[in-house]
Parts: structure tokens; C-alpha cells; sequence
């Protein structure tokens, strides 16, 4: 708990919007985020908490490489994320996993789940067909699911069956940091406990570090070591 893993300091992204008609259009920033400092600690949850709009999301991807930031660092065991080309990103994602809000959306609807948890393994080429069969199957068991559901499609499934085929997949490739963005939002109350449980449950077998962001306070409380607002 010395030295945190990420380190994000004075972060800023901002959105061009225009206004107006053909003949007169005006174009003005919108700054979703705007100068975010904070660390995270290994194994630790820090939740990041805010009304619906606050740029939590965006906050999200930015700090994975999904969104350019216009100012500030992301540094991940003291290296600047921000400064890397789109493949040097592309190799560190795999320590920098997520969990998006809606599981069903955030799944291909044509590929089998097997397919979609073992996508990440298949796309860095680690390990063999039948080792990333077989690693597959371990996460699948890991969350909860049974292995013959592997070969079936995402509509076949509840929305917190799916939204464990959604940590199963950011979990397979053993990343350092997982980024839960609303991760219960979408599910009913009782299966929410369900999902932090299981979460918790996952930290405290392999050590895992999360970064939980939510805008219901109950859900940060229940999971979270520390808060930011």
C-alpha cells in the first residue's frame, strides 16, 4: 500500500458540440472531465462516485485508452499511459481490464459466450486452442456459470448471468486493474448483492484491484475500501 499501481493526475477530456442551423452554427466545449487526481492501491476498491452526467464513464476510458485525454497523466506502475502509441495500449489493456454497465450491449449478439470470455486470450495469442478452452471453462466455474454454456448466445441468458460472462471475460486474461463502470446498475436489487458479492469474493481470492464506479452511494459503501466524489 506504499506506492499505488495507477496514479492519475490533473486528467481533463473534452467534447466539441455545435449548435444552431445551416447558415449559423457555433461550436463550444463541453469538459466532462476536468483536472482528476487520485491513486489506487493494489487490491484495494476505490470507488468513484457521482450523479448520472458527472463523467464518471468517460473518466473510465480515459484512463484505459479508449478516449484521448486533452491534459493530464495516467501512470501505471510508473509508466505513462497517456504517452503510448495505439499498439504500446493495446498490449498494456491486458492489465487493464473493464466491466461495462449493460452486459448484454457490451456482448457480441451473434458469438457464443465461450468465444466472447476466450476473445482476449485468442486476440494477445496466449496459449493453445484447447488451453484457452480449458481457461475458459476455469472462469466460467470462477463465476458461477456452468461449462456447456459456453456454446450458447448471450440472449439465452439473465441479465446477471450475463453480467458474470462480463467479469469472467475481464478476469481471463489475469489483468492487474479492473475497471467496474456501473457494473449493477442494470440488475435488479437482489441480484446486484449477487454480483458485488461475488466481486468481493474475486478480490479477495486473487488479490484483485478494482476501480468501482456508481452513482447509487449503498453500492459504493458496500464494496468500497475508499471513496472519491
Amino acid at each position: 500500500m506504499t506506492k499505488p499501481v495507477l496514479r492519475v493526475q490533473d486528467l481533463a477530456v473534452s467534447f466539441r458540440s455545435h449548435t444552431g442551423g445551416l447558415l449559423h452554427r457555433e461550436e463550444r466545449e463541453i469538459r466532462a472531465v476536468d483536472g482528476i487526481s487520485f491513486e489506487l492501491f493494489a487490491s484495494e476498491t476505490l470507488g468513484i462516485v457521482g450523479e448520472s452526467g458527472s463523467g464518471k464513464s468517460t473518466l473510465a476510458r480515459a484512463i484505459l485508452g479508449l478516449l484521448k485525454p486533452n491534459r493530464g497523466r495516467v501512470m501505471w506502475l510508473g509508466e505513462n499511459l497517456t504517452a503510448l502509441d495505439e499498439e504500446a495500449m493495446r498490449q498494456r489493456r491486458k492489465e487493464l481490464q473493464i466491466v461495462f454497465q449493460d452486459p448484454y450491449a457490451s456482448l457480441d449478439p451473434r458469438q457464443l459466450v465461450g468465444d466472447s470470455i476466450g476473445e482476449g486470450l485468442r486476440i494477445h495469442g496466449l496459449g493453445s486452442t484447447s488451453e484457452r478452452r480449458k481457461k475458459v471453462a476455469d472462469m466460467m466455474d470462477l463465476v458461477g456459470l456452468q461449462p456447456y454454456h459456453a456454446d450458447r448466445y448471450p440472449h439465452e441468458f439473465s441479465g446477471g448471468q450475463r453480467q458474470r460472462i462480463g467479469i469472467a471475460r475481464a478476469l481471463v486474461l489475469e489483468p492487474d486493474i479492473i475497471v467496474c463502470d456501473e457494473p449493477v446498475s442494470a440488475l435488479d436489487v437482489s441480484i446486484q448483492a449477487q454480483v458485488l458479492n461475488l466481486l468481493k469474493s474475486l478480490q479477495q481470492e486473487f488479490g484483485l484491484t478494482y476501480l468501482f464506479i456508481a452513482h447509487n452511494l449503498g453500492v459504493v459503501e458496500h464494496i468500497s475500501d475508499r471513496v472519491a466524489v
